[in-house]
This record gives C-alpha cells, sequence and structure tokens, in this order.
C-alpha cells in the first residue's frame, strides 16, 4: 500500500506538469507485486479516480467542442479494446506505440514549422477511437494525444482540463465493460482504489505548480514527455529484439 500510493502520488504530480502520464511511473510498481494481466483493469479503476478530480479541478478549461467530436469513437475504442483485451495480449503492440509516441514528436514539430497544417476538432473523432481502444487493451497509453492537443491550440490547463474528462470517460466506458466481462475482482478493486487515493494529493500539488509555470516551460514538459514515454515502451520490450543478435 505504501509503494502503490507513493508512485501514485509521484506520478499524479508529475503528470500534472506534463499533461499526463501518471500510469508510467505507476505501472512498474505494480508489475512488481502483480501479474500483468491484472494491471490494466487496475489502472483503470485508479485512472477514474484521478482524472474524476482533475475535472473538478480544472473544469472551466474543458473544450466542450472537442469533447463532442472525442466522445462517439472513444467510447467504441474503449468497449472494443477491452473486448479484445480478454481474447490475448500482443508484446508487439507496446512496442508500435513506443515507436508511435516518438514519431508523433517529430510530426508536432514538423506541424509547428509548417503554418498550412494545424490539428482540427473532428480529427479527435478517429483519434479518440485509437487512443480508447488501444487504452482498453493496454490498460493506458498516457501521452499518446499529447501532441494533438497541443497542436490543436489549447493552453496548459485547458490541455489538462479537456484531456481528463476525455480519459474520464474512456476508464468509466472501460470499467463498465470489464466488469461485464467478468475481469474485476475485489482485489483489484481495491488496488485501483489505492492508486486512486494517491492521486488525489498528487492532483492538488501539480495545480499549485502548474499555475507558476510559463506555457512554454508546460510545452517543453510535455513533449519531453512524451518522448520518454516512447523511450520507455521500446525498452520494456527490448526483448523482442532478442532474434537479432
Amino acid at each position: 500500500m505504501i509503494w502503490l500510493i507513493g508512485a501514485s502520488f509521484i506520478g499524479w504530480f508529475f503528470s500534472s506538469l506534463a499533461g499526463g502520464g501518471s500510469p508510467l511511473i505507476i505501472i512498474p510498481v505494480l508489475s512488481l507485486f502483480l501479474e500483468a494481466t491484472r494491471i490494466p483493469p487496475i489502472i483503470t479503476i485508479g485512472m477514474l479516480f484521478g482524472n474524476g478530480q482533475r475535472v473538478a479541478l480544472y473544469w472551466q478549461g474543458i473544450d466542450w467542442e472537442l469533447t463532442r467530436w472525442y466522445l462517439p469513437g472513444a467510447i467504441l475504442g474503449a468497449i472494443a479494446g477491452v473486448v479484445l483485451f480478454t481474447q490475448l495480449q500482443l508484446k508487439w503492440l507496446t512496442l508500435l506505440l513506443g515507436f508511435f509516441l516518438i514519431t508523433s514528436i517529430l510530426m508536432y514539430r514538423l506541424a509547428e514549422n509548417f503554418n498550412g497544417f494545424q490539428v482540427k476538432a473532428w480529427y479527435f473523432l478517429p483519434a479518440g477511437l485509437i487512443y480508447a481502444f488501444l487504452s482498453g487493451l493496454m490498460g493506458s497509453t498516457g501521452t499518446l494525444l499529447n501532441p494533438f492537443y497541443l497542436n490543436y491550440g489549447l493552453a496548459k490547463e485547458k490541455v489538462i482540463g479537456t484531456k481528463s474528462s476525455h480519459v474520464l470517460v474512456v476508464h468509466f466506458v472501460k470499467i463498465i465493460a470489464y466488469s461485464a466481462l467478468g475481469v474485476l475482482s475485489l482485489p483489484i478493486l481495491g488496488y485501483g482504489v489505492i492508486i486512486g487515493l494517491g492521486a488525489f494529493p498528487g492532483n492538488w500539488l501539480g495545480r499549485k505548480i502548474l499555475e507558476r509555470m510559463q506555457e512554454q516551460q508546460f510545452r517543453q514538459i510535455a513533449i519531453a514527455f512524451v518522448l520518454f514515454s516512447g523511450m520507455m515502451l521500446i525498452w520494456k520490450q527490448r526483448q523482442v529484439f532478442s532474434f537479432l543478435f
């Protein structure tokens, strides 16, 4: 309990400054104690608590137009991802996601230098479907959509508020799907609640620091965390490359 609460506090604090990514800190701690197949539903429960608090903290920053485009695809993607999660486990998927995160940084930088391209609200319909599908399959995809939010033009509090509202809906749908498919159990619920409790002080402290940050600093940290996320996912599946040696 101490390890999980501590990891959750640290994860949610730093993810407040980076626009997401708390599972990157929480998942390695969970993997020390639990089987990999139990981690996705635990993370989902913890994310429901943490993002619920963030929605309350950053309510005024939520972009509702973006949310209307995001939700239909996200709901379908979350259900499809959970159903597939109960059928198989794909190591290559984590690897591909890592490469995609790194590539998304390059695309974001190109978009910054090419004023003719900008993310539009309707892009979040297919993006939400893909994000939620991968989230249902893997537990969480962290900072996958950060370059989209930043390129759309959202400022720091609006990124946190809008993304948290989106993720909250995705994880709520996933919990219903996990429950319907018989994945949830009392121990899994317990671990998820512990992670959720650790999120509360982390979110509160993170908001205090975020208020003092400049917008450019937030963007730099957010982009750096996306790159770090991609590298961590690739390193986690490094055994896939063993056939080369």
